[in-house]
């Protein structure tokens, strides 16, 4: 340690901080050359013969070759899904159908390395995030909605429960397994049948979730998983033997979604773009809020819809909590996915590099001063430095638009009504977090704060029994726990 001018003890970040390689074995990870479109029980040709490739962006190596569907594919996916919904899974027991989502967790949990390893190298991720938060919390969502298939009328006392029909689900590149388990799990418990489509950068893992449906036994039908890029997408949302729509994604393509089904009888559920507010105020256990912060923006390099990228910091902490933040940001290791020691991985693609490379220099051309990590970069692959802004005003681009990766804007403020103010300021309402000692403080915050969940204390928590969703440009209805049940029913 040595001594700043200011008397502050000043970290000193030299080779003792160097941790020997830890990486994962990629020998687990069993990856096919090519993968073709899981539809009807079996996997099928695209009728286009055409195939896309997979990239591991942390070194830009070919991982596989996916068929691309189009219109044609979808609509067998969708006939598939239907005839399965009239013929089996409709008329299923909620027992027997429990029984199934079960036997989906306990494979997926015995096979949870293998999928680790795969999202990890198709995503970009860390090994450590991959391994304890991603795989597990999947796992988890199937066994919660295992338990609900015979319990509906628990559910929704009074009332009964009708499923849809055939779900045409669509999750984004962030997330690929969480999300996948995310919606198939609570449709199926509630008698529907689906039709899922992975992004086209992360098709990976949920076509290895294919192979455990298949050796489940689940009714062929039942879940159809089809490849592809947006035009795929839109074909699902467009077909009409889907009657409910879930998109997990940008704000942009939500929008585009809402306008397609207007009109029509398909019900929707939209999880869109976020731009949460992490709010330090100065009776804060600092040293927690700073770690709470790191987790908020920098777990999945940023990649995350309720990433705490906007910091509101009470104006007598804020040196402190600053000083704490560019101490804490030097000691993240940026480098190889696979390697356990590795805090931020790659991003997930070079288009997504490029947009966050953009959105750093919009901050420094509004003004904003820069903060980055001066550790150093992998030569090939997709990486950015961890990176702080100070000095943004409320307007600022950096501040009112997603940027989706691992750059967080600090702001000031000092009184409540100024924060709650700030915090709101934003087309977004999806998320939101509160550090402070005072319970009454929290609950005044969280009653006025315009988000979906609001996480005091702590920050990217999540649970199978807890509602997930939005307001505003963030999207509408909720995922996740008995909210999440309601989604793909009908209530009579």
């Amino acid at each position: 340690m040595a001594k700043a001018k200011n008397n502050t003890l000043k970290l000193k970040f030299d080779t003792s901080w160097n941790f020997a390689p830890a990486p994962e074995s990629k020998s687990i990870a069993s990856i096919k050359d090519k993968y073709d479109l899981f539809i009807n029980g079996a996997f099928v040709k695209p009728s286009s013969k055409k195939y896309f490739k997979t990239i591991n962006p942390a070194n830009e190596e070919v991982l596989s070759e996916v068929a691309d569907a189009n219109a044609s594919d979808v609509d067998k996916a969708a006939k598939a899904a239907h005839t399965a919904y009239d013929k089996v899974w409709k008329k299923m027991s909620g027992k027997e159908r429990g029984k199934y989502i079960y036997r989906i967790a306990r494979m997926l949990q015995e096979r949870a390395r293998e999928f680790a390893v795969i999202e990890t190298l198709d995503g970009g991720k860390p090994i450590r995030e991959s391994r304890d938060f991603d795989v597990p919390t999947a796992a988890n969502h199937f066994f919660y909605y295992a338990g609900w298939a015979d319990k509906l009328e628990y559910a929704f006392p009074n009332r009964q429960a009708q499923p849809l029909g055939v779900a045409g689900q669509i999750i984004p590149w962030n997330f690929p397994l969480l999300m996948a388990a995310w919606k198939i799990a609570p449709a199926l418990a509630t008698g529907n049948t689906v039709v899922l489509k992975p992004a086209e950068t992360t098709p990976l893992t949920a076509l290895k979730l294919a192979e455990i449906i298949q050796e489940a036994d689940l009714p062929p039908g039942v879940v159809n998983i089809i490849t592809g890029a947006g035009a795929t997408g839109a074909a699902l949302v467009n077909h009409p033997g889907v009657d409910k729509i879930a998109f997990t994604g940008s704000t942009d393509v939500g929008k585009f979604i809402q306008r397609a089904i207007a009109g029509t009888n398909k019900k929707a559920t939209l999880e869109l773009g976020g731009k949460a507010a992490n709010i330090i105020f100065e009776d804060a256990p600092l040293d927690q809020a700073v770690e709470g912060v790191i987790n908020g923006i920098f777990f999945n390099q940023g990649h995350v819809c309720c990433a705490g990228s906007r910091l509101y910091v009470q104006e007598s902490v804020y040196k402190t909590v600053l000083r704490k933040l560019k101490d804490r940001i030097e000691t993240l290791i940026v480098g190889d996915p696979l390697d356990k020691n590795t805090d931020i991985g790659a991003i997930n693609s070079k288009q997504q590099l490029e947009t966050i490379h953009k959105y750093i220099k919009i901050g420094q051309q509004e003004g904003a001063e820069l903060h980055q990590s001066s550790c150093a970069l992998p030569g090939k692959g997709f990486y950015c430095r961890p990176t702080l802004f100070t000095n943004v005003a409320q307007s600022s681009r950096i501040a009112q638009e997603e940027i989706f990766g691992p750059v967080l804007t600090i702001q000031t403020f000092r009184t409540e009504d100024e924060v709650i103010e700030k915090a709101n300021n934003t087309p977004y309402g999806l998320s939101a977090g509160v550090w402070t000692d005072k319970g009454s403080k929290i609950f005044n915050m969280t009653t006025k704060m315009r988000a979906g969940v609001v996480w005091a204390n702590t920050f990217n928590k999540f649970d199978p029994t807890s509602p997930f969703g939005g307001y505003k440009e963030s999207g509408y209805g909720r995922e996740g726990g008995l909210h999440g049940l309601n989604a793909y029913v009908n209530l009579v």
